[in-house]
């Protein structure tokens, strides 16, 4: 399957963009079709096999709307076309309120049954009206007419059809009592024109769409502004000169150059020189970040006080920063759950209200006896009803959200996660990479054989050997502390290893210089039946201290223990404190041992803890926990490892002091799980997660599982996230009220529920100026959300 987004013409209500999207559904070879009214854009799922781009493009053709490719659009191009669009739009709303004001000025008259001396007697005559207004509708007025015919043809309905049916009745009514006053004059009745309230109904609503698609604008000021970080060129080192190149003309391994106060242009690792760089604008670190030989930079960050250069590794697409433009609008153009609602509304919402509206012309015409005041009715009801404010209370939020969440180095891959994330009643979380730094270093190293220096680089040496062939960081650990010792690189690639073997959850084993050498957890060398008695209270003690351990065998017997430590990152326990204030349930996840795992959760106030769990197994444990399903362990003590030698995956209970700070861990019932993590083995769990947060410094594969992305690594950003989740859902569940209160009020006043008490309310050019900005106030209302600041919370526990 192929993804593609379109950039759609044409589209002037939410009704557009559901015969759009059924448009498209409906080509054979579509897998999904949604298209966003607020971004005028279509996300198509297709299979190329089956179906061409061309052809679903002709589908939207065929729908009376135009679709081209957004990649074929440039950013430029697409915002002098929104430019042009615009001034159009504000010509024909200057043309309309001048003709507008002069209509109404002439019929005072008609209007009050007053002869007024300051109005001349030609202003108000039929025939000028008519002259006067036919501009309005034939110009001004044109897209609803156009709008509504197509739909016809498609043997639909929109918000057209209700602007060309209320505005194109009071016109050809007025037009024929121009013609032919003498219809009602022969029943005794004045020959009263509304030629004013065609014009001034267009005029408003034109208005109406020219500050809403105004304030639209603004909900996609993020993806702009990500945009507008990019450099324009890059000095780059080509035959040993320094050339100023375009940035579409840096390729991959070009060394570049970056002076103080100058945008990195692409990402790429640095070679030579040193400085520090303002991330904030795309990771949300305010602080500057040191940067060195070997260091990596992201593109279109600054850099701040020194030289350096730097060689390329990703340009183009490749960019960070261009890959959080495309997830933002992937994530913008996406629906949230919520929206099917609104959705399944518009589809019955026009039928439904000229329905209305001809029960409307029904009843006052048989109550009354008085087509003109029957008239008037029916033309209010069918102009105040908006399908609009209900097809943008939802997609504008979203944007604005997503865009937010972007700006505090939060990437939300789609409006269902944002959605969820609001929800989250358990919260699990990684240890290695997530609470801590993900930078293990060995602090202490203990041999069977005593503290002879000897013993310990001969056995050093082959414990390095053997992890040089992983790619766990306990293993960069261990090498990174043998060379400290003063055992060189060269002397450990030059020790002969054979038969490597990496356990997943366990450890390595190897034959190293023709001996069996074994590195991993004490339980596995347990299941080797490996007797671990002479070290075990060093053991104990080193992980009470928050220490990893890592036990070395040699031919089956222990000779050495290693002591690792993982520093937690500053805002972890400050994180975990402000998570479980805000009501969700915190419990650690990890393949670590009990007691390691228990130190570092007291260090950061979790009471939970899930320890020595395989990475294939923590899907099953987030997929219990989502379940409800939990056990209890003998005096309450959670024993993540012996659950898992049952086979389960599952950890019992830790001590309870929430302290009623979290919701109950027992009983049944479908829990809202997200999973926090950075490593490939989080991956699956991720997956399974109903809301998957990787962090941005972890791997790839985790990102790419994961629905919400911390690019700092910092979890104060992952508290960010759930505030601003809570943030758009109640700014999503005001639009929607504003929408259907606005309608299921205003459709019965135009109707005439409240004339004996207010009749002047049943003016259609009331109803016109109450359509036109119930979808402004709706897209306002979303833009507040731009004002979103995460709440502060401690940094002290």
């Amino acid at each position: 399957m192929e993804t593609t987004h379109l950039r759609l013409k044409g589209m002037s209500c939410a009704g557009c963009a559901n015969a759009i999207e059924t448009a498209i559904q409906a080509v054979p070879g579509v897998a999904a079709g949604n298209v966003n009214f607020a971004m005028e854009q279509a996300t198509v799922q297709y299979d190329p096999q089956k179906v061409s781009l061309a052809t679903i493009q002709q589908a939207v053709s065929a729908a009376g709307y135009g679709a081209e490719p957004l990649a074929a659009v440039t950013e430029e191009a697409d915002q002098a076309a929104r430019r042009a669009e615009q001034q159009q739009l504000w010509h024909k709303v200057l043309l309309g309120a001048v003709i507008s004001i002069l209509l109404v000025f002439g019929s005072i008259p008609m209007m009050t049954g007053l002869a007024l001396p300051l109005i001349p007697d030609w202003l108000h005559h039929p025939w000028l009206q008519l002259i006067l207004t036919t501009p309005v509708m034939v110009w001004c007025g044109q897209s609803f007419f156009v709008g509504a015919w197509k739909a016809f043809k498609r043997h639909a309905a929109d918000m057209n059809t209700l602007v060309a049916l209320g505005t194109g009745a009071a016109y050809l009514y007025s037009v024929v009592i121009t013609l032919f006053p003498n219809i009602l004059l022969s029943q005794g009745l004045r020959p009263e024109v509304y030629y004013e309230s065609a014009a001034v109904i267009i005029t408003l609503i034109l208005l109406g769409r020219f500050l809403e698609q105004r304030a639209r604008g603004q909900t996609s000021e993020a993806i702009r502004q990500l945009m507008g970080l990019q450099a324009k060129t890059a000095r780059v080192i080509r035959a040993d000169q320094l050339v100023d190149v375009p940035l579409a003309a840096v390729v991959v391994d070009d060394v570049v150059v970056v002076r103080p106060g100058e945008k990195i242009p692409v990402d790429g690792y640095v070679v030579e020189g040193s400085s520090t760089v303002d991330e904030s604008m795309v990771t949300g670190e305010p602080l500057p970040v040191a940067k060195s030989r070997g260091d990596e930079v992201i593109g279109a960050t600054i850099n701040k006080t020194g030289s350096f250069k730097f060689r390329a590794a990703r340009v183009g697409k490749e960019t960070l920063l261009a890959q959080i433009v495309q997830l933002v609008q992937e994530a913008q153009g996406s629906k949230a759950p919520i929206q099917r609602l609104a959705d399944q509304i518009i589809a019955w919402f026009v039928p439904g209200v000229i329905a209305i509206a001809l029960l409307t012309f029904i009843i006052w015409f048989n109550l009354m006896g008085n087509f003109t005041l029957a008239l008037i009715n029916t033309v209010g009801v069918l102009i105040i009803a908006c399908p609009c404010a209900l097809g943008l209370a939802t997609p504008t939020s979203i944007m604005v959200g997503t865009g937010k969440g972007a700006e505090n180095g939060i990437l939300i891959k789609g409006a269902d996660s944002l959605e969820l994330a609001h929800d989250i009643q358990t919260l699990v979380l990684d240890k290695t990479g997530t609470l801590t730094q993900g930078k293990p270093t060995v602090i202490n190293f203990a041999t069977t054989r005593g503290t002879a220096n000897d013993n310990e680089l001969k056995l050093l040496k082959l414990a390095a050997a053997l992890e040089q062939n992983s790619e766990h960081p306990l293993a960069e650990a261990i090498a990174q502390y043998a060379q400290a010792q003063a055992i060189s690189h060269s002397d450990i690639s030059a020790v002969k290893v054979e038969k490597f073997e990496a356990i997943a959850g366990k450890g390595v084993q190897g034959l190293v210089s023709d001996r069996w050498v074994q590195i991993g957890t004490q339980r596995w060398l347990e299941e080797l039946a490996i007797a671990t008695d002479t070290l075990q209270s060093l053991c104990q003690s080193w992980e009470a201290a928050s220490q990893t351990t890592a036990w070395i065998a040699i031919d089956g017997e222990v000779e050495g223990l290693f002591g690792i430590a993982d520093a937690l990152k500053p805002a972890s326990a400050s994180a975990v404190k402000a998570l479980q204030k805000m009501g969700i349930e915190v419990i650690m996840l990890t393949g670590d041992n009990r007691q390691t795992a228990q130190a570092i959760a007291r260090e950061v106030g979790i009471t939970e803890v899930i320890a020595e769990v395989h990475p294939d197994q923590k899907a099953t444990v987030v997929k219990q926990l989502q379940q409800g399903r939990r056990g209890r362990g003998e005096g309450g003590t959670r024993r993540g490892g012996e659950a898992e030698r049952r086979g389960r995956g599952e950890g019992e209970k830790v001590e309870e002091e929430g302290k009623g700070k979290a919701r109950s861990s027992e009983g049944s019932g479908r829990r809202t799980v997200a999973m926090v993590g950075d490593g490939i083995n989080d991956a699956p769990a991720l997956a399974q997660a109903d809301v998957g947060i990787a962090i941005g410094t972890g791997t790839d594969v985790a990102i790419a599982a994961s629905d919400i992305t911390l690019i700092s690594g910092d979890l104060r950003g992952l508290v960010t996230a759930i505030q601003l989740s809570q943030a758009t859902m109640s700014n999503i569940r005001q639009n929607l009220f504003f929408a259907f209160i606005y309608n299921v009020l205003g459709i019965p006043i135009a109707a005439g529920i409240l004339y004996p008490l207010f009749g002047w309310l049943l003016s259609p050019v009331i109803a016109g100026a109450a359509m036109a900005f119930s979808s402004v106030s709706v897209v306002t209302n979303a833009l507040r959300l731009r004002n979103f600041r995460p709440q502060p919370f401690s940094a002290k526990v």
